[in-house]
């Protein structure tokens, strides 16, 4: 079994639930630009403590996945993980933020394509910023390097003016400026 078809049964999961979702991270990532190996995949998903019991319920039959990992999540707004019993291959399920921003992310989310399929997937723009703020988290040069491939493939496509609204609300303006510029990650 693929990585992609990995994530597709968490995304069947999540579509029987009835929970909102978008792919995000380094699957959206490689869609958005250039594609990469990755050891995991993630998730945003928009839940109550119902549709997460759920989720869990779904998913352990493939997975394995913690109903108190999952609460915590909920309750923190964090993320827990789904780590599949065949392959090992470990999902994170992201728990959608109240700010302003995770709710227009979710809300803007676009169908593409896994495993022969359409899911929802964070947005170009949307994909840009969070790798420049998880780059900016983790001091790491490949967040930023894959925020710089999005910007790279898209060009002219993207929203230059919702990238730097946002930028500008969540502190990462001079990140976008240099990843446009397609300037290295310390300086």
């Amino acid at each position: 079994m693929t990585q992609e078809e990995v994530v597709a049964r968490v995304v069947d999961a999540l579509e029987l639930t009835g929970l909102a979702y978008m792919v995000a991270g380094s699957f959206a990532s490689s869609l958005h630009g250039i594609p990469r190996m990755t050891q995991d995949a993630d998730i945003v998903v928009d839940a109550d403590e119902p549709g997460v019991l759920r989720l869990v319920k779904l998913l352990e039959q493939d997975f394995y996945v913690s109903e108190d990992a999952a609460r915590e999540a909920l309750l923190l707004q964090r993320m827990f993980n789904a780590i599949h019993l065949d392959t090992g291959f470990k999902v994170d399920l992201v728990i959608r933020k109240q700010r302003p921003f995770s709710v227009e992310e979710l809300r803007r989310r676009e169908a593409g394509q896994l495993a022969g399929r359409q899911v929802a997937f964070a947005t170009a723009e949307d994909t840009i910023l969070t790798k420049l703020e998880w780059a900016r988290l983790g001091d790491s040069e490949r967040q930023y390097q894959d925020a710089v491939g999005v910007i790279r493939v898209q060009g002219s496509r993207l929203d230059w003016a919702y990238l730097e609204h946002w930028a500008d609300s969540l502190g990462l303006r001079d990140l976008l400026e240099r990843s446009r510029k397609g300037e290295s990650f310390g300086g």
